[in-house]
């Protein structure tokens, strides 16, 4: 390699990293041009060889210097799982801002898993997007720094868990919303209130229930954890959990479900079970879900801006690719309590 082409490839560099392409290759015991692949995503590597190059691109810090090749005008939209109508809302915020800067959209889920897996990771190095964004999802040290090296900027919505420290992510005051869901349910005399989260493990979940405990004990109630179940924020637990609730000997007069899918799972095990909402059960969602304000009685529920978060966070991974830095890696979009039909004060307090 030449002296220019040494010091061109020193101008890749980014922040913290001291090692040149040459130097990795040298390191690795392979040829600069095979580095080179591995950083384009290229599948003509083995993997043995792929998965050494990556470990001495992390261990060095080895950043691609923005602009040095320009990414395709595309995002890569990741979700834990792609099959439902709170997805859609998602899609629609990210498509708003994709369109109004003229990118592509790429849509991938995880298959329910945690992260996305290796092979979705080597499509996107393949694709070389503008940039990356993951709902409920996240990625593992070695995929972010595998972004990294490639200054792939990436933000995370809603995430599930810690997405990792300094990880740019969106979510929504969750905490807040809890609250506000059982606080109106306590305000109509309710005493009896179950409550239907979603997965324990999921940060947004534990968020949900956090607030309705502190509802509870704010009026001086105790937590009850026989009137708490865990679901998975479909239909199908809503209603199976519902009837488990309802089904008690003392059975809950109101029940705020930790989303709106299983909140009209209640609705049917509540039809099931021949009671009437809200004459005999009051039922709160979470989400505010188009589909809400149409069903029989019309759903109260707590509006979670998923639009708005989309759009937020796309706007947010195109200002890193643009070498914008962030104001703050947390944004907490605001919550609001839709006050519908599904509530009344119970049938006797």
């Amino acid at each position: 390699m030449s002296g220019k082409d040494l010091a061109d490839d020193r101008t890749r560099q980014g922040r913290g990293s001291t090692a040149t392409l040459a130097e990795i290759a040298r390191e690795a015991g392979v040829s600069t041009p095979t580095v080179s692949k591995v950083l384009n995503g290229r599948t003509d590597v083995a993997a043995a060889t792929r998965e050494r190059v990556e470990e001495l691109l992390l261990r060095h810090g080895y950043r691609r210097r923005r602009g040095q090749q320009q990414p395709t005008p595309l995002l890569d939209l990741v979700f834990h799982e792609l099959d439902n109508a709170w997805a859609v809302e998602v899609i629609r915020g990210v498509e708003r801002v994709a369109k109004e800067e003229g990118l592509g959209v790429v849509l991938s889920e995880s298959g329910g898993y945690p992260n996305p897996g290796q092979t979705w990771m080597d499509e996107v190095l393949g694709r070389r997007p503008t940039g990356v964004i993951l709902v409920l999802s996240g990625l593992d040290e070695m995929q972010r720094a595998q972004l990294a090296s490639r200054s792939i900027p990436f933000v995370v919505v809603d995430p599930a868990g810690n997405p990792g420290e300094g990880v740019p992510a969106i979510g929504a005051t969750n905490w807040q919303g809890g609250l506000a869901a059982t606080r109106h349910l306590l305000d109509l005399g309710h005493r009896r209130i179950g409550v239907i989260g979603g997965p324990p493990q999921w940060l947004c979940s534990r968020a949900r229930i956090d607030g309705y405990r502190a509802a509870l004990e704010t009026a001086g109630l105790e937590y009850d954890p026989e009137l708490v179940r865990s679901g998975d924020f479909s239909h199908e637990t809503g209603h199976a959990l519902g009837l488990e609730l309802l089904g008690r000997r003392h059975p809950p007069t109101a029940v705020f479900a930790g989303d709106d899918l299983q909140a009209l799972g209640v609705y049917q095990a509540a039809r099931e079970l021949g009671l009437r909402i809200p004459e005999d059960l009051s039922v709160v969602g979470f989400d505010d879900l188009p589909l809400t304000r149409w069903v029989g009685p019309p759903l109260t529920t707590v509006r979670q801006p998923l639009t708005e978060m989309a759009e937020a966070a796309t706007r947010l991974v195109l200002d890193l690719a643009r070498g914008r830095e962030p104001g703050a890696t947390r944004v907490d979009l605001a919550t609001s309590l839709v006050i519908r039909e599904s509530t009344a004060p119970p049938a006797t307090a």
